[in-house]
């Protein structure tokens, strides 16, 4: 029954719905002693989980006491800000058929939402350098994604996905769209942008990135669209080039450990200090002997470092780029440490999501996003092969085909790792590339 609730979620094509893409029947193939749903949310904007774990509780819970039951997980918990009402009521109310299934509540800030916090937050366990939440007895999984499982356990591939399209928009809406229409699209059934000129961030304001083509699909790990003026500081920030940012640290940067103290894997104990590492591009060394360049491998990437920067700094971006200069010299992360303790002042460097917002330049965007499931007929997508960490599928279909909503047409090439893809409308295989494959409806 394990291994065919495993070939259940294989089946579905099912990877995390608002990460890098991780395939779920290798994460659900383990055991583990908790299961612990992210239902954080913490980019700001971002509406997606906190409205369908009040309007799919039910399903959420069913499928959640599944993957606790096939994991021989002592219990599953669910991890939602105090301030998702409705979440927190129609959970609770559902949830008294589970025993083995509970509630946790955690405060507004930034980011709750990173795995490693959240696991901290939740069990006070942490994650060692380097590592993933297994390695302490937890599996952590995304609210659609968990969706995404119920839906298996119905026989349904993932077809559709769930986004919240907001910013300079005419109607900010949360929608289920097929998989594969375009982004351009997506703003259209938010009443379109309501300026002319303007960029979109792919994700949250944080860290997502800035959308090149917005005539790209919309793929299985996109959460969300964001609308901003195309002079907006924000978008301004994240298309500065790592030399132009390394440029201005070397005379501006004053070493002023501001970044390494909202560093939240510095709070979990991490051997990571941003302001150590900023040294290289001022003096060409960290200046300490207890700081490698490698440390930059423990960094998630999170951006608060640039937000309390008096500079406008970027020790994140400087993190990115030596990860990508030491692993393409083939220097892989050797920060394997296992922290015993939090840094003291941890609960009193949490950054509030109000200041985050405010530092953003994105107050007036925080607006209300409703959930809308019906749209108009979608007439053309375009499937990404690779919508997933792991191998491109293999096609199974060809064009002129005649497919159905729900039907395989990419399969994971064997013995590695993936994702299958399917149909998201019916239709006929209209064009097959290396990189995609495109449906328009008969």
């Amino acid at each position: 029954m394990e291994e065919n609730f495993i070939e259940l979620v294989k089946n579905a094509g099912i990877v995390g719905a608002g990460g890098a893409g991780f395939p779920t029947h290798v994460k659900l193939n383990a055991k583990a002693e908790y299961v612990v749903v992210n239902g954080a949310e913490c980019e700001p904007l971002l509406k997606v989980d906190q409205q369908l774990m009040a309007a799919k509780s039910e399903e959420i819970l069913i499928a959640l006491n599944k993957v606790v039951n096939k994991t021989g997980a002592k219990k599953g918990i669910i991890a939602l800000k105090k301030k998702y009402k409705k979440a927190v009521e129609n959970l609770n109310r559902d949830m008294v058929k589970y025993k083995q299934l509970e509630l946790f509540t955690l405060d507004n800030f930034y980011p709750a939402g990173d795995e490693q916090v959240t696991v901290y937050e939740v069990l006070n366990r942490i994650v060692p350098e380097g590592g993933i939440p297994l390695n302490v007895g937890v599996i952590v999984i995304n609210v659609e994604t968990l969706l995404n499982v119920y839906n298996a356990m119905e026989d349904k591939p993932v077809t559709d996905k769930y986004l919240t399209v907001t910013g300079e928009v005419r109607k900010p809406v949360t929608l289920k769209v097929p998989i594969g229409i375009s982004v351009a699209e997506a703003i259209q059934l938010a009443g379109g942008a309501a300026i002319d000129e303007f960029k979109v961030i792919d994700g949250g304001p944080m860290m997502g990135k800035v959308i090149e083509d917005i005539h790209q699909p919309i793929r299985k790990n996109t959460k969300g669209l964001i609308v901003l003026p195309k002079d907006h500081p924000l978008l301004l920030s994240k298309n500065k080039s790592i030399e132009s940012m390394l440029k201005q640290a070397r005379s501006a940067c004053c070493h002023c450990s501001l970044c390494t103290e909202v560093c939240p894997r510095n709070l979990l104990g991490h051997k990571l200090y941003p302001d150590k590492l900023m040294r290289l591009a001022s003096y060409g060394s960290t200046c300490d002997g207890n700081a490698k360049a490698t440390d930059a491998f423990l960094c998630s990437e999170c951006g608060l470092c640039e937000r309390v920067c008096i500079m406008g700094l970027q020790p994140w971006k400087l993190n990115r780029f030596l990860k990508g200069q030491l692993s393409a010299n083939g220097i892989k992360n050797p920060n394997k440490n296992i922290p015993s303790e939090t840094n003291p002042f941890r609960d009193y460097r949490k950054f509030p999501i109000n200041k985050l917002k405010s530092r953003l330049g994105i107050e007036k965007y925080d607006v209300e996003a409703p959930l809308v499931k019906d749209i108009p007929t979608v007439k053309v997508v375009v499937i990404d092969r690779q919508q997933h960490i792991g191998a491109k599928v293999e096609l199974v279909v060809h064009v002129g085909d005649q497919v159905q909503k729900g039907q395989l047409i990419g399969e994971i090439p064997n013995g590695q790792l993936g994702a299958s893809v399917h149909a998201s409308i019916d239709g006929i295989i209209k064009e097959i590339t290396d990189r995609n494959i495109k449906i328009i409806k008969s």
